[in-house]
This record gives structure tokens, C-alpha cells and sequence, in this order.
């Protein structure tokens, strides 16, 4: 996470309506500049999300319209992020444009200034005062353009959008399905600019970006620090650079410095620093330190970069993930960017909200989906234990695909781009280069072989694979790009689209032949609702979809991780009702306004990490005097499992009014075995209903289980059970 300084005075800038003269408050720049002393001679980040003029060109001639140098008739004005196809676009595929002006102040021109784009979907070109200074390729990944050279005190941006797929775009259309003419991708083609856009205000000399890795052994650890460092001078420059670890509790763990001399051009430069009683992050202990890169010159600060970090150990032991050398076992879900509110340009709060719903669902593991993510999804899985898989929208393509030299170079640009600005994240443990293409093929191999080449030169640290759906048909693994995988990763999709259900357990026999030595995670796998006769019964298959399946990858100590297809429905094309041409995909645990379907419930009791039971210790017409909690936490056998640290159990009763009539909780350093906890209520209850509920809370705060147990009077429907201590009624 890169911590900036962000100035957005409110009011400005501001656009009037075309025809208009535009005007900018330079004083409030320099105003909100002053308020920020210590940041001023380092890097300022100047937020340019407002103020923004939209239209689409259908025709494609709003460059020899004259667009990029004045703001065309009929512009409409708009916030970023921001995508067409809402409303009156909602289909639309080609070219759209975006504008707004700036004024620079005086005191700003000779400093060197950036433009950042946090994501254009899908290709981009871009002029500044009728000047074309750059183009992207890429939907989902951040790029920035030098503007200090064509920077004038008042400057007009135009920026064009194309969001149409071809047979070499990524994502691109799904060549390897030419026989059934269903050549698109299967999420929705949201064009636009859909993340932040900001501008930023450096000196000459700065920091781009740190790469950090460490070595750990036992409570200590060394931090390897690459700092890529910029001189946009003509001259060398003597500089001071300083490093800063910050532990989680905000102390200062290590420090260290280096004098050199900085010549023009780009210098990497490699520090370390040696930690001492390390606090290691893990799903449930996911500790953050903060690494503070300062770059001087003269006494004089030039640039801060601070990015967080987190130290643990990931590795594949016989075929089994360990965590800081403890086995889990874990699960999750995958969920598209995208709601019907904001489509593919999400702010924070729709992705917090769907992210803490998927932390209460016990995800722990997840891809997420086809594509690289927001920045603040990346943020969240760290500070919440979320393991993740990121992949690049490679997505059904066929082994002519993968041979286009155009779309290995253009494969490789979007995996570094998403590595070099990912990677200091914990969150993520491996790397994903494609989806459910011909990769079992000459040309196909040669792909893969390529990415994860590239991949281990700019990141060693981590695994590569990629989500492959013709694993059960591979009969020699020498023939299979998945041999040379550092895992498996299987998308299967038995009771629907693979075929009767009946076909996963061989299917898996035959993977744990062919390839004995590997790992697998499920990657995918889910019932969509086509596969029955409406959304009702095709959410109860996806019940059972959840319950048989999960027993089958629990069955087998080889599958390291299982993910689920998909949190929410998503906006397609295809895989929808018949006779429907656009739609949303009837195959999510909660539909697209996030309303929760049987299959969440499901879901969420099946993934919990451990298991309550609760019993009432009076019964037949007696008010109960008290009550014995149970806790268990799931073995190495079942699916999902890993180590429980620092738990803690929470309980209440209240009665059939609310009333509360006791409450508790129990700390648990380590719950690895089952345990009892015991609670008295009040004496002479006149109660005639009563309910325990019990929570086991994360050390993150989310309950990993929780249950509610009930007790009634016999004569309003308890029952007799001699064999039990009272009457527990698990409630739906």
C-alpha cells in the first residue's frame, strides 16, 4: 500500500458547461499545499476524480472532429471512476471519450509532474493540449505519462476509450469456443474510466516504487529492499537514502541509510535490514509492518515512499499448503467487480461491503476472479487474512491465441504491470497466468512456459499456475502445461456444465494418477440456475452442489484448497435463461442486489472452521439453571481446516422479550482439541423461552461460527429426550 499525500480542495477544479470558460482557485492549491509542511517537499498527490465531460463516438471521428483539442456539443458531465454501459449505454461497445481542464500553478511548472490512471477499460489514448502523450492496453492495471514537459498554466486532458474485443485482446474473444459461436468473454465489457485518476507532483529526482522481499528464520528475519529510484535531471545528484521498517504495533523495528551518488536515468538500488522477534502474518494474525523509503538530497527531503508488508512462510510440502509451517486446508469464493449501482467502476464502500460479507461467508482463499483487482481489494485481503490468487483475463483461448506473439507480449505486459504493482502485498501467495485455455497443447505449453519464465525472474518468491478445466483429460502429465505448474488448479463444474455429478470422483482418481506428486486447489466450481427449471431449484442444486462436493475435496488430503463460483451474479451475455440476451447469471449465494439465497446459509455453515453444540443442564418443567458450550475445531480430514490462534468464545441469553439475562466469553490461545465451557443464569427464572446465542470470533473480529440454541417449556412445545440434559433446538 503506497501512503501519499492526497489534496482534493472541494470546488476544484471546476469545469463550466461546454462554450463556457473554465476556471481553476489556484490559491486554494497553494492554500492546501501550506497545510502540508512536511509532506511539501516530497511527493503531492492531486486528485482529479471530478469535474469530468463524457460522449460516446460511434462513428469514430472524434479525433478528426478536433475532440482532442476543444470539448465537443453534447458532452455530458460526469465523476470518476465512471463506466457507459449504465443506463442509456448500456450495451454499448467502440470508442467514448472523456475531458476535463486544469490550471497548473506558477509555482508548480518546474516541478515534475505525472499523470496517473488507476484503470481504463480497455484500450486508451490520451492528449494533453491537442498532444497525443501516450496509449494503455489493459483494462485493469494502473499507468501513468510524464507531463511536465506539455504542462501550460491552463490545460485541457481528452481521453479516448475503446472497449471492443478482438481475437488479441486480453480479455479477448473466447476463441477456443469458435464452434459454438460464443466468442465473447462471460462478464460484462464495462467501458470507461473506472478507477481514480489523479496527478502527481514530484521533485526532479524520485522514488518509483520498492520491491520488498525477506527471508525469515525462526523470530528473525531479513528484509531485501528494492528501491527503484529516478533521476529526471540532466545531472548526478548526491543523495542520501533512508529505509524505516515499522513494526505493527508502530515502533520503529530497524533503520538503516546509504549515501551514493545518483546518476540520470533509472537506478535500482538494493538495501537490507534485519529484523528481531518478528510478528508473522496469517489469515488470522494478518500483522502489517510498514516499510518508509526517504530519499535526500542536500538536507533537503525529496521524495517518501511507504508501502506495507507483512513477513510469513508459504510453501507446498507433500502435496499439502503450510502457512508459517502449519498445514491449512481453505476455502473461498470467487466475486466479479461489478454491481448493477456501479458496474466496474466500484468505490469503497461497495467492495468493503461485499468483501466483510465474505469474510462472514469464512473465505480465507479465493482467486479472486479473472482479472487484477482494485488496489483497495488488495489492501483489505491483507489486513483481513485473505489468501489470493490474482490472474490475468487470459480466458478461453484456443493454442492459436497463445502462439500470437501479440498476445504473449501483451500477456506478459499485464502480468508485470499486475506484479510490479502488487507484490509487496502478504495476501497474495501465488500467481495465475490464464483461464480454462488450450493449454494442454504445443503452443499452449510454450505460453505458460513463457509467463512463468518471466514471473520467477521479477518475483522468485512465489508460485505460478493457472486455472485449467481439462485436467481429467490429460492421460500423461509430460503432455500437460499443468506438469510444469508449481500446483493444480481445476475448474470443475460436474452436475452442469461437465456433465452428470457423478463424474467428479473419478475425475479426481484420475488427477491423483496422473499427477501424484502435485497439489491441487479447486479453483471453480458451483451450479449455475439454467441447469434447473427456475432460480428456486437451481439455487437448492447449488445446496447440494455445496455439501457433496465439499465432502469429496475433504476426502482426499491432496486438494490444499477448494473456491467457489461465484459470491454474486454477474451481468453476461451468456449462461443465461433461455431466450434472454443480456442479463445477470443465475449463480451466485446472493443475487446482484445482494440479496442472500438458501446457498449462502449453506455456505457459510459448511466453511466454518469449527463447530458449536450447546446443552441446557435442567429440563422437564424447570427453567434451566445453566448451560455447557462445545467447541470444536475441524481436523486435517475435512475441508476447510488450519491452526485456531488467539479464538475467543462469546455468548448471551436473552429471553423470549430480549431480555439479556447473562453473557461471557472465554479467551483461546490455541484451540486444538474440543472444549467446554460452562454458564449459570439467574435463579427463579419465570421464563417460558430462552436463547443461547455463541460466537467464536476471530482475532479479526469476524465470527468464524456461531449458532443459536433455544429452550422452551415443555408444554410450548419442548420435547423429552431422557438421554439429554435439555432441549437444544438449532435454530434455522
Amino acid at each position: 500500500m503506497l501512503n501519499r499525500r492526497v489534496i482534493s480542495p472541494k470546488g476544484w477544479p471546476r469545469v463550466k458547461a461546454p462554450g463556457q470558460t473554465t476556471y481553476m482557485k489556484s490559491l486554494l492549491l497553494s492554500a492546501a499545499l501550506l497545510l502540508f509542511p512536511a509532506i511539501l517537499p516530497a511527493v503531492t498527490q492531486i486528485d482529479l476524480n471530478q469535474s469530468w465531460f463524457f460522449r460516446v463516438d460511434p462513428a469514430a471521428s472524434g479525433e478528426s472532429a478536433g475532440w482532442q483539442e476543444q470539448l465537443p456539443a453534447e458532452a455530458a458531465p460526469v465523476s470518476l471512476p465512471h463506466t457507459w454501459n449504465i443506463g442509456k449505454y448500456d450495451d454499448y461497445e467502440g470508442i467514448a471519450w472523456y475531458f476535463r481542464t486544469f490550471e497548473i500553478p506558477a509555482e508548480l511548472s518546474r516541478k515534475h509532474i505525472e499523470l496517473h490512471f488507476n484503470g481504463t477499460f480497455y484500450s486508451s489514448r490520451v492528449w494533453l493540449n491537442g498532444v497525443e502523450i501516450g496509449r494503455h492496453e489493459g483494462g485493469y492495471t494502473a499507468y501513468y505519462f510524464d507531463i511536465s514537459a506539455h504542462l501550460q498554466p491552463t490545460n485541457y486532458l481528452a481521453v479516448e476509450i475503446d472497449n471492443r474485443p478482438s481475437a488479441s485482446t486480453i480479455p479477448g474473444l473466447a476463441l477456443r469456443l469458435r464452434s459454438s459461436n460464443n466468442v465473447w468473454y462471460d462478464w460484462w465489457h464495462y467501458g470507461g474510466i473506472v478507477r481514480d485518476v489523479f496527478l502527481t507532483v514530484n521533485e526532479a529526482l524520485l522514488i518509483r516504487r520498492q520491491r520488498i522481499r525477506s527471508d525469515i528464520n525462526d523470530s528473525n528475519a531479513t528484509l531485501h529492499d528494492m528501491v527503484f529510484l529516478e533521476n529526471n535531471s540532466r545531472q548526478n545528484a548526491a543523495v542520501v537514502l533512508r529505509l524505516a521498517a515499522v513494526d505493527p504495533g508502530g515502533q520503529t523495528a530497524a533503520e538503516t541509510s546509504e549515501t551514493f551518488s545518483l546518476p540520470p536515468g533509472v537506478l535500482n538500488k538494493s538495501v537490507s535490514l534485519k529484523l528481531a522477534n518478528i510478528h508473522r502474518w496469517s489469515i488470522d494474525q494478518p500483522n502489517l509492518y510498514r516499510l518508509s523509503a526517504k530519499l535526500e538530497s542536500g538536507g533537503k527531503v525529496l521524495d517518501i515512499r511507504q508501502d506495507t508488508f507483512g513477513l510469513r512462510q508459504i510453501e507446498i510440502r507433500d502435496r499439502h499448503l503450510l502457512i508459517n509451517g502449519e498445514h491449512v486446508r481453505l476455502s473461498g469464493m470467487t466475486r466479479h467487480e461489478e454491481s448493477p449501482w456501479e458496474g466496474l467502476a466500484e468505490t469503497p464502500g461497495t467492495m468493503r461491503y461485499d468483501y466483510d460479507d465474505m469474510k462472514a461467508l469464512q473465505v480465507t482463499l479465493t482467486r479472486p476472479v479473472h482479472y487484477p483487482q482494485n488496489s483497495y481489494i488488495f489492501d483489505y485481503a491483507d489486513r483481513n487474512g485473505i489468501l489470493f490468487i490474482p490472474e490475468i483475463p487470459v480466458w478461453q483461448f484456443s493454442e492459436k491465441q497463445l502462439s500470437d506473439p501479440k498476445v504473449v507480449a501483451l500477456a506478459k505486459q499485464q502480468m508485470r504491470e499486475m506484479i510490479e504493482q502488487n507484490a509487496n502485498h502478504p495476501s497474495i501467495f501465488a500467481w495465475s497466468v490464464s483461464n480454462e485455455s488450450e493449454m494442454s497443447t504445443p503452443g499452449g505449453r510454450a505460453y505458460f512456459h513463457a509467463l512463468r519464465d518471466m514471473i520467477r525472474e521479477i518475483d522468485p518468491d512465489r508460485f505460478v499456475s493457472f486455472a485449467d478445466d481439462s485436467l481429467p483429460a490429460v492421460d500423461r502429465a509430460e503432455d500437460a502445461a499443468a506438469q510444469d505448474a508449481d500446483f493444480l488448479m481445476m475448474n470443475q463444474y460436474f452436475g452442469s456444465w461437465a456433465g452428470p455429478k457423478s463424474g467428479l470422483v473419478p475425475a479426481l482418481d484420475k488427477i491423483n494418477r496422473v499427477f501424484p506428486g502435485k497439489m491441487l486447489i479447486i479453483s471453480e466450481f458451483g451450479t449455475p440456475g439454467i441447469f434447473a427449471a427456475d432460480s428456486v431449484a437451481g439455487d437448492q442444486l447449488r445446496v447440494e452442489t455445496i455439501r457433496e462436493q465439499m465432502a469429496e475435496f475433504a476426502r482426499r488430503d491432496w486438494i490444499a484448497g477448494a473456491i467457489f463460483w461465484c459470491y454474486q451474479d454477474y451481468k453476461s451475455h451468456h449462461n443465461l435463461w433461455p431466450g434472454v440476451q443480456e442479463g445477470y447469471v443465475d449463480i451466485g449465494v446472493v443475487d446482484e442486489y445482494r440479496q442472500r439465497r438458501p446457498s449462502y446459509q449453506a455456505w457459510k455453515d459448511a466453511n466454518a472452521p469449527a463447530t458449536l453444540a450447546a446443552e441446557w443442564n435442567e429440563w422437564a418443567y424447570k427453567v434451566p439453571s445453566g448451560f455447557t458450550i462445545a467447541v470444536a475445531p475441524k481436523s486435517e480430514k475435512e475441508l476447510p481446516s488450519y491452526p485456531l490462534h488467539d479464538y475467543l468464545l462469546r455468548w448471551e441469553v436473552r429471553d423470549e422479550r430480549g431480555t439479556l439475562l447473562a453473557s461471557g466469553e472465554k479467551s483461546l490461545p490455541l484451540l486444538n482439541s474440543a472444549e467446554t465451557i460452562s454458564g449459570q443464569l439467574p435463579e427463579n427464572l419465570a421464563s417460558r423461552k430462552l436463547a443461547l446465542h455463541v460466537q467464536l470470533l476471530r482475532p479479526t473480529g469476524f465470527a468464524a461460527a456461531e449458532g443459536t440454541f433455544e429452550w422452551r417449556h415443555e408444554e410450548d412445545g419442548g420435547q423429552t429426550i431422557p438421554e439429554m440434559k435439555g432441549i437444544v433446538v438449532p435454530k434455522e
